[in-house]
């Protein structure tokens, strides 16, 4: 049995994007899909390291809530797709409650590195406003993730411009796909 966690980020709900066609992604490879979703964040998070911290507690204890009925060792793979804060919340999760998952992790926040320690593969634009490309690389190459980098590409790994947004989110979707297939053939 497989099973995907989805943690999104502040503003990014499952069914945007990236988490929507990671979810059918996931979906298409055999694994059930859980949702985590949270609310009651402070304002104006993005330039307070308070603020985000306080986001990613609000968000860990809702994801807690969640995910608490799951029995996470009767599953023979687990993944936890994530965005922004979610990056955060999920690898803290899986540290907390010794799960060894493998992770998606779309665009994470500086704060996520503290807790990213499991396998998993890094998507980060070269315009992402909420971390610098320097400290992604340098945090990546030290926790040896993969990372794939979407130049020109805020946050939500968008450049503004429809068609290069589609062929990126194909790209993007592409290495998703095949992260997946790398777990299965790990598994065996």
């Amino acid at each position: 049995m497989k099973l995907a966690v989805l943690f999104p980020g502040i503003g990014y709900h499952t069914d945007k994007p990236l988490l929507y066609y990671a979810k059918k992604l996931a979906a298409s490879h055999g694994y059930e899909i859980v949702k985590v979703s949270y609310q009651h964040f402070p304002e104006k998070v993005k330039d307070s390291k308070e603020k985000m911290q306080q986001s990613v507690e609000i968000a860990l204890e809702q994801a807690e809530e969640k995910l608490k009925g799951i029995q996470f060792s009767q599953y023979e793979t687990i993944l936890f797709i994530s965005k922004s804060i979610g990056t955060a919340v999920a690898a803290a999760f899986a540290k907390r409650h010794r799960i060894s998952a493998h992770h998606i992790f779309y665009t994470p926040v500086e704060l996520s590195f503290a807790v990213m320690n499991q396998n998993g593969i890094v998507f980060h634009g070269t315009k992402d406003p909420w971390v610098s490309t320097l400290l992604v690389k340098e945090k990546c190459a030290e926790k040896r993730l993969p990372l794939i980098i979407i130049e020109n590409a805020n946050h939500s790994l968008e450049t503004g411009n429809v068609l290069t947004d589609l062929k990126n989110l194909v790209f993007i979707m592409e290495h998703t796909e095949q992260y997946c297939s790398d777990i299965e053939k790990m598994n065996g």
